[in-house]
């Protein structure tokens, strides 16, 4: 039986280094290389993702050409989000809101707050 493991989870991806994240951001990638022209369209920005607990960074660039990303800091990105790993993948999958991640403390913001906003929109476009 698997009882507890959930609640467990950062103690599991530091015990074994794991980033849940980190897949994630791949599938942002692949989305991008699919269908980049569209995203840059709909995010019309770059965004630094920096995972608190695990000291990832990550660069989606929705503003330029036909977008790029990679697992970078990028001083010219318009937001910054930092949150927790496990938060950003439930946020991912639906199970937090960003609104209440933010209100909460576990989500914080730096730069064009209103463009965090498009945040959901873009992981929807991940997960196809």
């Amino acid at each position: 039986q698997a009882s507890g493991v959930q609640g467990s989870a950062s103690v599991f991806q530091t015990f074994f280094g794991f980033i849940m994240s980190k897949a994630l951001f791949v599938q942002m990638a692949a989305a991008l290389q699919a269908d980049g022209a569209n995203l840059v369209k709909a995010g019309g920005a770059i965004f630094q993702f920096v995972i608190s607990d695990t000291d990832t960074k990550f660069c989606l660039d929705l503003k330029n050409g036909n977008g790029s990303a990679s697992f970078e800091e990028n001083s010219a990105a318009d937001v910054t989000i930092t949150i927790a790993d496990a938060d950003m993948v439930a946020m991912a999958e639906g199970k937090l809101d960003g609104m209440q991640a933010f209100m909460g403390g576990k989500l914080k913001i730096k730069g064009n707050m209103m463009l965090a906003q498009k945040l959901q929109a873009i992981l929807e476009a991940a997960k196809k």
